[in-house]
């Protein structure tokens, strides 16, 4: 992968091709897929091992949840800043450093002996990730060509894969080994720092002639939306992400929980099925960028968010194997929904690519920590599977998507 961004970044992307239409820079788009892997590989060890760190350090679901909020919390808080921010002045090896604070925290959460350093460990994760994400999503609107439903999908399966492969590493290195056993994966953050370096320098090379492409689309006058219908659909896409992402931390933060105290499946049983579940949103999000682009956003994005209803309602009512087996579907449906509604948004507001990117993963972050907290005091008011039960009827909030308007024909795909 290192050798292919070589040779992608000898050359500069010229501001338009003969034939008008902007290569896709494929190998570039890998590179930052793998990095987006290493990024939430890391990023999900720490929900991996919440039931071990729950019985090492008597923690309450309430102090799982802060664990969540605080990682979160720092994520959310800081990614829209940096998105802004570098709106204006890009800053290409950022994304190394985003990294290297990431491999900090790793470090720190392997080592630490009490809730408070735990506290600490994950909210350096969490500046890491809010450094990480907004130029990473600008990386792959560069290197997109006018293919972004795909270039996002790209970027984010990357993530997702990481994610399905953090509690899958959880059982095989950390439980069997202990919290120490933490520190092997900082040898993965190294190589993620290598890969965001080769990077770095591409993205410091095309950086010009992305300005001039984006300069000359300005200069093109293509038609805006209304400010008071951008406002309505900016509002109506953060509730279709707010019913998206509380329904995924059910899953993702207490999943296993729920597996144990239902089924009484095992703790590495458990998480073999959180990882085929998380795998199969790893599935599901190559799928929604390119049907985006060939179909249009808006329907994908109504699909994506209430055609899982059917499947949430009807879960907490099934055996083992048929949890499972919905778990499957609902996580296949569900993550073809965000690469779409991030494009969607660069659409409708663009010359933001940043600030958007910066916005909506910010936003995930932000509800997944308080949705960790929240269902984490709930179960401990009631129980887990009462979480399930109410969670389930979030989906239907995708009914919303019918209001949004048709941007794909106002504005010319290669943005």
């Amino acid at each position: 992968m290192i050798s292919k961004l070589s040779m992608a970044s000898t050359a500069h992307v010229p501001p338009e091709a003969p034939s008008g239409i902007n290569p896709t820079v494929v190998p570039v788009l890998l590179a930052i897929s793998f990095s987006h892997l290493v990024n939430d590989v890391i990023q999900a060890l720490l929900p991996s091992i919440y039931p071990m760190l729950k019985t090492s350090y008597g923690l309450t679901f309430a102090q799982v949840g802060l664990i969540t909020l605080t990682f979160q919390g720092a994520a959310s808080l800081l990614q829209p800043i940096v998105g802004f921010y570098t709106d204006r002045r890009p800053k290409p090896y950022s994304l190394a450093i985003g990294m290297g604070l990431t491999l900090v925290g790793l470090v720190l959460l392997s080592r630490a002996t009490h809730y408070g350093y735990i506290l600490l460990a994950a909210g350096l994760v969490g500046i890491g990730s809010s450094i990480f994400h907004p130029e990473a999503s600008r990386v792959a609107h560069m290197a997109a060509g006018t293919r972004h439903g795909f270039a996002q999908s790209l970027f984010q399966v990357g993530g997702n894969l990481g994610s399905a492969l953090g509690p899958l590493a959880a059982a095989l290195v950390i439980v069997p080994r202990g919290q120490g056993a933490l520190v092997w994966f900082t040898l993965v953050a190294a190589g993620g720092i290598v890969v965001l370096l080769r990077v770095g320098g591409w993205y410091r090379r095309n950086l010009a002639a992305y300005a001039a492409r984006a300069q000359a689309r300005h200069r093109a006058g293509v038609p805006a939306v209304p400010r008071r219908r951008v406002v309505l659909s900016l509002a109506i896409l953060f509730t279709l992400l707010f019913s998206k992402y509380f329904y995924l931390v059910s899953l993702t933060n207490y999943y296993t929980f729920y597996l144990i105290h239902k089924f009484h499946v095992s703790l590495p049983g458990a998480q073999i099925y959180l990882f085929v579940f998380l795998f199969a949103v790893a599935a599901g999000t190559i799928l929604g960028g390119p049907l985006g682009d060939r179909f249009g956003r808006k329907y994908v994005i109504w699909f994506s968010i209430l055609g899982t209803a059917p499947f949430t309602l009807v879960l907490p009512h099934v055996g083992l194997g048929a949890t499972v087996g919905l778990s499957v579907l609902i996580g296949l449906i569900l993550a073809s929904a965000f690469s779409a509604i991030l494009v969607y948004a660069q659409e409708l507001i663009p010359g933001k690519v940043g600030m958007i990117a910066g916005l909506f993963f910010g936003f995930n972050f932000g509800v997944s920590g308080i949705a960790a907290a929240a269902l984490g005091r709930l179960a401990d008011l009631t129980s887990i599977e009462h979480v399930f039960f109410l969670c389930g009827f979030l989906p239907l909030l995708g009914l919303l998507a019918g209001f949004l308007p048709s941007v794909a024909a106002r504005r010319p795909a290669a943005a």
